[in-house]
C-alpha cells in the first residue's frame, strides 16, 4: 500500500479517522492524501474564505504530521459539493486507501442512507475505512466477512493485497441460513430434530468456509459459522462483539446463495450499526 487518502471536515469525527490513517500510514510506510471539500453552493465570498482557512490548515497538519509522526502528505482543497469532491478527489489520485470518519448518528432520524459517507462508499472503486473505534493502536482482531461467492472471494484477496493488520488475529465469518426453519411448518420439528438440523447445516458450512479460504489463500484465519437467527448484519455484529474485534471486513457486493452482502442491505446495516472500524471493499471483476 502507497497511498492513503483522508477525507477530513476538520470535525471530531475526523480527528479519529485522520489517526487511524496515520497509524496505517507509518506501519505501511505510505503517503497520506489529506482533501477537505468546500461546499461550493454558497455565495462566494464565504466560499473563498473558507477554503483559505482550509488551506492553511491542511498545511499546518501535514507540516506537524511530517515533524511528529514521521509522515509524508500532500494536501489538496476542492470547491464542490462534498459527495462529488471525495469521489472526484479519489478517482483523480487512485489511492489504496480512502479513510473517512463515522456518519453523523441521530436517534430519530436515519440519518446514514444517502450521507456523503454511503454515497461515497458506493460511488468509489477502491476501499473504503470507515473510522469508528479509537484508534489507540494497531488493530488487534479482525473479522473477516463472506457469503462464499466470487465477489466476496475477490474482495478478501483485496483486502490481503492491502497487507493491513498482518499482526493481527484475523477471523473469518459465514452466516449459514436454515430454510426448513422459516416455514410455516417448522412448528411441527421437535427440539433435537431442529439442533440436528441446525448442526448438520452448521457442518456444512464449516467445510464449505474452509474450502473457500484455502481457495483465497486465507486459510490460516480461525473459521467461524453462525445460524441466520436474526439477520445476517445482525449476525456479524453481534460475533464482532463476542470476539472483542476492532475491524470489520465487508464486501460491497455479493452474489451466490445467500446474494445479501450487498451495498443497501448488510454492508450497509453494518456499517450503520458498528461501533468498531469497518472496512468496505469493492471487488475487482477478477483477480485470480
Amino acid at each position: 500500500m502507497k497511498q492513503i487518502m483522508l477525507a477530513t471536515d476538520f470535525s471530531e469525527r475526523s480527528d479519529r479517522a485522520l489517526r487511524r490513517a496515520v497509524i496505517l500510514a507509518r506501519g505501511r510506510g505510505a503517503g497520506l492524501n489529506l482533501v477537505h471539500v468546500v461546499d461550493d453552493d454558497r455565495p462566494r465570498r464565504i466560499v473563498d474564505h473558507d477554503a483559505h482557512d482550509a488551506r492553511q490548515m491542511l498545511a499546518d497538519l501535514a507540516r506537524t504530521l511530517k515533524e511528529m509522526d514521521g509522515v509524508t502528505c500532500s494536501t489538496q482543497v476542492l470547491l464542490d459539493d462534498p459527495f462529488a469532491g471525495i469521489v472526484k478527489a479519489a478517482a483523480n489520485a487512485s489511492p489504496d486507501l480512502l479513510v473517512i470518519g463515522p456518519h453523523r448518528r441521530q436517534i430519530l432520524l436515519d440519518a446514514f442512507v444517502g450521507t456523503t459517507a454511503e454515497r461515497t462508499i458506493r460511488s468509489v472503486s477502491c476501499p473504503v475505512l470507515m473510522v469508528n473505534g479509537p484508534p489507540v493502536g494497531p488493530w488487534r482482531h479482525m473479522l473477516l466477512t463472506t457469503d462464499l461467492s466470487e465477489n466476496a472471494g475477490n474482495a478478501l484477496r483485496r483486502f490481503k493485497g492491502l497487507g493491513l493488520g498482518a499482526e493481527a488475529r484475523s477471523s473469518a465469518l459465514s452466516v449459514f441460513d436454515a430454510p426448513l426453519l422459516r416455514l410455516a411448518m417448522s412448528y411441527t420439528m421437535g427440539k433435537e430434530e431442529k439442533e440436528g438440523y441446525l448442526k448438520d447445516l452448521g457442518t456444512d458450512a464449516s467445510k464449505h468456509l474452509s474450502a473457500f479460504m484455502t481457495q483465497i489463500s486465507m486459510g490460516q484465519a480461525e473459521k467461524i459459522v453462525r445460524h441466520e437467527e436474526t439477520t445476517v448484519a445482525n449476525e456479524i455484529l453481534k460475533s464482532a462483539e463476542e470476539l472483542k474485534a476492532d475491524l470489520i471486513v465487508v464486501s460491497t457486493q455479493g452474489k451466490g446463495a445467500v446474494a445479501r452482502l450487498v451495498m443497501g442491505s448488510v454492508a450497509q446495516q453494518v456499517l450503520k450499526e458498528a461501533t468498531i472500524d469497518v472496512l468496505a471493499i469493492p471487488p475487482t471483476a477478477s483477480l485470480s
